[in-house]
């Protein structure tokens, strides 16, 4: 009933194309494959193949698709799991109707969406040091000037050619800075880059 109603939702949005569904993750990797879609929405709490176990399976094969997570619960366990398997943006069921176009759309454009009750986990896990994955890679190490100003903006949500816009370099270029500053910090994500940033106070979220 909930993914029916998601599905009537998001069927009113002209900037959305369904293209497919799933009850479960079994066969996620193999509908991928063959409908190619640039936004998946990934139910946490799936069947035979959790939400979490999915994500991280997939973006392995498909890093160019972005996910939404879904879910039931803002609890931090599921957002940070979600978050490290590399979701790109997070939100509640209970807000969805409110919030999953918005996150849809800006995960589209490869900019972070949360949720309030996910970014309010974020930012505490961050500020408190312990963050899951993050563990030695907060480790303080320069980065140049325009590294720094492209972390934060990264952190901030912005895509690659808002950054390049708001620093005048093109897009290919804040994107060598963005392999640049995940290579100096050790960081696999955006997530990850974003809970660097928290801590090391280029932004507030």
């Amino acid at each position: 009933m909930f993914r029916e109603t998601l599905r009537l939702m998001l069927d009113n949005e002209s900037d959305i194309d369904v293209v497919g569904e799933l009850g479960d993750g079994a066969q996620i990797q193999e509908t991928v494959a063959r409908l190619m879609p640039d936004v998946i929405v990934m139910d946490v709490n799936m069947p035979n193949v959790n939400g979490i176990q999915a994500t991280s399976s997939l973006l392995n094969r498909f890093p160019q698709v972005r996910v939404v997570a879904l879910s039931g619960y803002g609890h931090r366990q599921f957002v940070m799991e979600m978050l490290d398997a590399g979701a790109t943006a997070y939100v509640v069921k209970s807000s969805a109707s409110k919030q999953l176009v918005h996150a849809i759309c800006s995960a589209a454009q490869g900019r972070i969406y949360l949720c309030p009750e996910a970014a309010s986990t974020l930012v505490e896990v961050s500020r408190r040091g312990s963050a899951t994955s993050l563990g030695e890679h907060g480790k303080q190490k320069r980065l140049g000037r325009r590294e720094t100003e492209v972390l934060r903006l990264l952190a901030q949500g912005r895509s690659s050619p808002q950054i390049g816009e708001a620093l005048h370099i093109s897009p290919s270029t804040v994107d060598v800075h963005r392999r640049n500053i995940m290579n100096k910090l050790e960081l696999r994500t955006v997530a990850e880059l974003t809970k660097y940033a928290i801590r090391s106070g280029l932004t507030d979220m």
